[in-house]
């Protein structure tokens, strides 16, 4: 079977990290203070995030989803205003939001080498690997799985479709993405009834008024089909709904259809290259448990915004790796404070803000958040809690994503 061969090819290299637990979120102060994480949401490096995952986790996540840098070299910033027009870009607010700059190919392929590796490991015997990529490196990343994941586990090579302007004129507009679906082995889960989607119009009017149609044979119209291997869904810019503002955000839709087909209600879905957080998000909704990574203090910091506002959002761990630094901001906060309430009377522009009402000075258990909204400036600066306040903690983040503490209150 071939090989891809590079002058830097190596193992997966990388120590398991005691990550720290930044915070215990009880989204609206559900299961707080006592209900076991189940979910955690991971900052750092997902090489040595998975390391440290393997002597749980090992043969026991059900699904992942990866969506790594694309080898696009460059570099995309995040949008942090709101209620912008998005027909001028030159009038965002941006952040800085990641880079997928390499200095050559072989410096990626060992990059996605060692993570591909890994997720092989944590993988059960019966769970798909599900790998996002683009016509920059797909068809490199096929040989890799089928290296380390075997040829004959190759499940489907999804095309998903959309539209959007593109600057390309002198080549035909690039508009899909290639995801790549390998199994661990033959016995593996697939939930055809979960993903059927109704017949085309024109395809029931066919076999209604057709005996021939279908060369005899007859589909259930009103059970549907199981979708092909092109999707088409819009992309994140179109949903207004959706929109984080993190460059590259994948729409909830595709992710819903994956997380149906290949996992069932309480198996556990990870998401190492999680971005704006969307497959936890659309895992936790569904029924879910998952475990998401990221290295940039934005990604996780959005996530969380996504995670907590939710509906029937679920608690989560927060963790950290005690290298990577919370940005701190030299603000204050102005409050007024009662036996249940607490109100910020001045403080800089946040996006979020959560309360502890009795901070241990070790591990902040976040029992009510607030968070700006996506269509404006607002965010609530007065929050009731349905426990009086003790030794009370509040994390606040600012707009520029830094972070004021203020503690005990």
């Amino acid at each position: 079977m071939p090989t891809l061969i590079w002058s830097k090819k190596n193992p997966p290299v990388g120590e398991s990290v005691a990550f720290d637990t930044e915070a215990l979120v009880f989204p609206q102060g559900r299961g707080y203070p006592h209900t076991p994480a189940e979910n955690f949401l991971f900052w750092g490096d997902n090489l040595q995030v998975m390391q440290s995952l393997l002597p749980e986790y090992e043969q026991r996540v059900n699904l992942i989803y990866a969506d790594p840098p694309f080898y696009s070299n460059k570099r995309y910033p995040t949008r942090i205003g709101r209620g912008e027009d998005s027909r001028r870009p030159s009038e965002w607010q941006l952040t800085t939001g990641y880079a997928d700059h390499w200095p050559d190919m072989d410096t990626y392929l060992d990059f996605l080498h060692q993570r591909i590796v890994l997720m092989h490991r944590l993988l059960a015997p019966s769970g798909t690997l599900y790998l996002h990529l683009d016509w920059h490196a797909d068809a490199y990343a096929r040989i890799l799985l089928d290296e380390v994941f075997g040829t004959e586990r190759l499940l489907n090579q999804i095309v998903w479709l959309y539209h959007g302007p593109s600057p390309i004129k002198r080549a035909f507009n690039r508009k899909h993405d290639i995801i790549l679906a390998y199994t661990k082995s033959k016995d593996y889960v697939f939930n055809a009834d979960a993903v059927r989607e109704p017949y085309h119009p024109t395809t029931v009017k066919t076999f209604e008024t057709s005996t021939k149609a279908g060369f005899g044979k007859m589909p259930d119209l009103m059970r549907g089909k199981v979708p092909e291997d092109w999707w088409y869904f819009p992309v994140v810019a179109r949903l207004h709904n959706e929109r984080s503002g993190y460059p590259t955000q994948k729409p909830e839709a595709l992710l819903e259809r994956i997380v149906k087909a290949s996992s069932n209600p309480g198996d556990i879905v990870a998401d190492f290259f999680c971005g704006s957080g969307t497959t936890p998000l659309v895992a936790a909704r569904l029924g879910r448990k998952f475990l998401a990574c990221d290295s940039t203090w934005n990604a996780v910091h959005i996530s969380r915004l996504r995670l907590v506002d939710m509906q029937a959002a679920v608690p989560f761990a927060f963790m950290r790796d005690p290298r990577f630094t919370v940005p701190a901001s030299s603000g204050n906060l102005e409050l007024d404070i009662d036996r249940r309430t607490i109100r910020i009377r001045e403080s800089p522009s946040l996006d979020y803000w959560e309360i502890d009402p009795d901070w241990d000075s070790r591990t902040f258990r976040s029992m009510a958040q607030s968070r700006r909204s996506n269509r404006s400036e607002k965010i609530d600066l007065e929050l009731t809690l349905g426990c009086e306040l003790k030794r009370a903690c509040i994390r606040a983040i600012t707009v520029k994503n830094e972070q004021i503490q203020k503690s005990p209150l």
